[in-house]
């Protein structure tokens, strides 16, 4: 492809200093990645300014740059943008053919909730006879589509890995795309040129403050998405949370609302919560159904709701969602439980916020008569004012807390630890292990029979960030060695039983 062409294809406004006729192989945005013939796109980043390396990148063989201001004495053409973010992701849409469309792609947001809706969602439209797939921090799930893409510690891929997979899922045959959108990923500009045909909302709550500085700010990054969603298309909201009015305001599509407490389009009726999954009515302005859920907790009763609203939005018959909702037995990470045939239950959750904290503790008191014992750290590098506020629910719902080390990255666990604990105050019903393996033996170790032991914070992950090294790390795997180990009689990790109370 010539430069001229993507341009135009890419309707990126721009000044050009040099020539554009000539052939590009390729998009860029780290010089240290940069192959003959690429485009390097000067990004702007936390730490580093890409402009800085656009002479690097012009050695390696880049053939021309996108800059936001002129470099005097490059020796490559410049593409002279306002923003080179957005420009970023119309050159990647543009260089890989608009994939989106194409494709049924229906965005879901918000602080939780998002990686289990979107497998609800996935569901749904596969039982209805689509070929699907779905894009989150579970990686690429696409049904029977063989894909190359290299996951990421990023929820949502950087623009042109996002054009690129998209490209990929549609000349493998899948016609619908369900993708989680952070508000990181909003405000970066990497779904900033993907044609939604729908977008969902599941609730906005305290986290990510480190990067949009307060909740005002997070709630206009998460709203975007709204704004962007095809007139054509369907914008589902939850009517239960304060915040889905702003969504809702946003967008040039209908809105369809659910809800558990408010009066919705598509609402729960008849709840009934369990341990094992939940049950209850479904009502919308043409029917009713009942629906047993397999997933446990008021929580997932909402993300089956937004799957429902948008199962309808897309014309699928409710005979038809119903059944694929109730099909989805669980989501890696979210409430999946490790069970060794222990007399008790050890449950592992993603669940890193204030609210994701107490809900999942809330949880646990359904699942469990006996005592719930939680595991959890926070990350370094994030909203530190959120720490305390975590360690203060963990005292207060949990019997006991082992407050341990996340993924510290480049803080201190210990200064991670102390801020956790400032939120305990005089809590004699915790303690602070920094080492996260040595904590779940401790939380298992303390668990007697009708209990259940909540490892929280990492979920699905199977690694460990400490400094800049990332080591293999599994919540799950850990559990489940501490566990067999105790049945061979060899459990706890040495400091024994202790005096959970």
């Amino acid at each position: 492809m010539r430069l001229t062409d993507l341009l135009a294809r890419s309707r990126t406004a721009c000044s050009l200093l040099g020539s554009s006729d000539l052939e590009i192989s390729g998009l860029a945005y780290n010089s240290k990645t940069v192959e003959p013939g690429n485009v390097f796109v000067a990004i702007r980043g936390f730490v580093h300014d890409g402009h800085r390396y656009a002479e690097e990148a012009v050695r390696r063989g880049a053939a021309a740059v996108v800059v936001d201001h002129p470099l005097p004495d490059l020796a490559a053409p410049q593409v002279v943008v306002a923003d080179t973010r957005r420009a970023l992701a119309g050159l990647a849409a543009g260089f890989y053919g608009d994939p989106s469309r194409d494709l049924w792609v229906c965005g879901v947001t918000g602080t939780k909730g998002k990686t289990t809706t979107t497998y609800l969602i996935d569901a749904v439209l596969s039982a209805a006879g689509h070929r699907t797939a779905v894009i989150g921090t579970l990686g690429v799930v696409a049904r029977g589509v063989p894909v190359e893409f290299h996951t990421t510690t990023s929820t949502t891929p950087e623009a042109p890995e996002l054009q690129r997979l998209l490209r990929d899922l549609r000349r493998g045959g899948v016609d619908h795309v369900v993708m989680e959108v952070t508000s990181h990923a909003l405000d970066l500009a990497r779904v900033a040129s993907c044609r939604f045909r729908a977008a969902v909302f599941t609730n906005l709550t305290q986290d990510h403050l480190d990067f949009h500085g307060d909740l005002d700010r997070y709630r206009d990054s998460k709203s975007r998405l709204f704004a962007a969603v095809e007139p054509d298309g369907a914008s589902v909201v939850n009517a239960d949370d304060p915040s889905g009015a702003a969504m809702a305001a946003q967008s040039r599509a209908r809105v369809i609302t659910y809800g558990i407490d408010a009066a919705a389009d598509v609402r729960a009726a008849d709840l009934s919560l369990g341990g094992g999954g939940s049950q209850f009515t479904v009502v919308w302005p043409e029917g009713r159904r009942r629906i047993a859920l397999r997933l446990p907790g008021r929580f997932n009763v909402a993300n089956a709701l937004a799957a429902f609203a948008a199962g309808l939005a897309r014309g699928t018959d409710p005979a038809v969602i119903g059944p694929a909702l109730e099909s989805v037995a669980g989501v890696p990470g979210r409430c999946e439980v490790v069970d060794e045939g222990q007399p008790f239950t050890v449950l592992v959750d993603y669940a890193h916020s204030p609210d994701s904290l107490e809900k999942i503790l809330h949880l646990a008191a359904q699942v469990s008569t006996g005592r719930r014992i939680v595991v959890f750290g926070c990350g370094g590098d994030r909203d530190r004012t959120k720490r305390p506020i975590m360690g203060g629910i963990a005292t207060r719902l949990a019997d006991y807390a082992v407050f341990t080390s996340d993924n510290p990255r480049s803080e201190d666990p210990a200064a991670i630890i102390r801020d956790i604990e400032q939120g305990a105050g005089g809590a004699d019903n915790r303690e602070s292990i920094p080492d996260r393996r040595e904590a779940i033996a401790r939380g298992i170790a303390l668990a007697r029979p009708g209990d259940i032991v909540v490892i929280a914070g990492k979920g699905h992950e199977t690694y460990q960030i400490i400094g800049d090294r990332v080591g293999p790390f599994d919540d799950r795997e850990v559990a489940r060695e501490v566990l067999r180990a105790r049945a061979a009689g060899a459990g706890g990790n040495g400091r024994g039983g202790g005096a959970a109370r």
